[in-house]
């Protein structure tokens, strides 16, 4: 039986993923961020035999010492926050904040997970990203450089782990927009800087069609993207990139070939 380490594991995707995988042979370590989201996951699972959950805020390092005894197989780095907001006059606090947890806390995290996975010559890394890495999404250009970024990183490893023959399978999962609460939120909080800056009165009406239009088109059945993961998980050879939905893959696709 593989163990699964997955991190931001509260609900949405995570939550679908994990409904999943519990009809296969896997234990799964499912980590939240807060000791609160802790209790009621482990209520969620009370009654699951292949299932620890575990605190873990990934940009605490004392959090990460539980790990020391977990022979980890698989990793999916689902952890993230979205925060929106104008370029022109963001918080560059919120904006560092949105770095830290979605980069610099994962990569380290990454860090820390591979090593062990080297030293056993086995292993197998699955990166949450976004289509939001390739196609811009304006007011929310935080969000959508931080998983540019984590795209950008995936894909150098990969040539590391190949130039320097460490038998570690890396995979990207690149999901459209899905009706998880998470976009919700993210679209929502940009607006208190937004609407203090006279600069954006003209728009903001249309700011908040554009967003409930948006929001209209998400994805609310997620078996899309939860089939592309389990694929990721469960495949000897897995592909490097997994995208769905594919309508708003088609989307993307377009964008690269006519706007970049």
């Amino acid at each position: 039986m593989k163990n699964i380490l997955i991190t931001g594991a509260r609900s949405g995707i995570a939550h679908h993923l994990i409904q999943a995988l519990l009809k296969k042979e896997y234990h799964i370590y499912a980590s939240v961020h807060t000791k609160k989201e802790l209790e009621q996951l482990q209520k969620k699972y009370q009654e699951e035999l292949h299932i620890t959950c575990l605190k873990l805020d990934i940009k605490n390092k004392e959090d990460w010492k539980q790990l020391d005894s977990i022979d980890i197989d698989i990793y999916l780095a689902n952890a993230a926050i979205g925060v929106g907001g104008s370029i022109i006059n963001m918080n560059i606090d919120r904006v560092r904040d949105n770095y830290e947890t979605n980069i610099f806390a994962n990569l380290e995290l990454l860090q820390y997970i591979l090593q062990k996975m080297e030293k056993k010559r086995s292993g197998k890394i699955i990166m949450m990203a976004s289509l939001a890495g390739i196609v811009p999404i304006p007011f929310l250009g935080s969000y959508c450089s931080t998983k540019s970024s984590l795209i950008k990183w995936m894909e150098c490893l990969r040539l590391e782990l190949l130039e320097s023959n460490i038998p570690i399978q890396l995979s990207i999962i690149e999901p459209g927009l899905y009706r998880t609460g998470f976009n919700q939120v993210m679209f929502e909080n940009k607006y208190p800087e937004i609407e203090s800056d006279h600069y954006f009165e003209d728009i903001l009406n249309w700011l908040h069609k554009q967003d409930k239009l948006l929001l209209t088109a998400t994805k609310k059945d997620m078996n899309s993207i939860v089939s592309k993961i389990c694929k990721a998980i469960e495949s000897e050879k897995p592909k490097f990139i997994y995208r769905a939905p594919i309508n708003q893959v088609l989307i993307a696709k377009i964008y690269q070939l006519f706007f970049t």
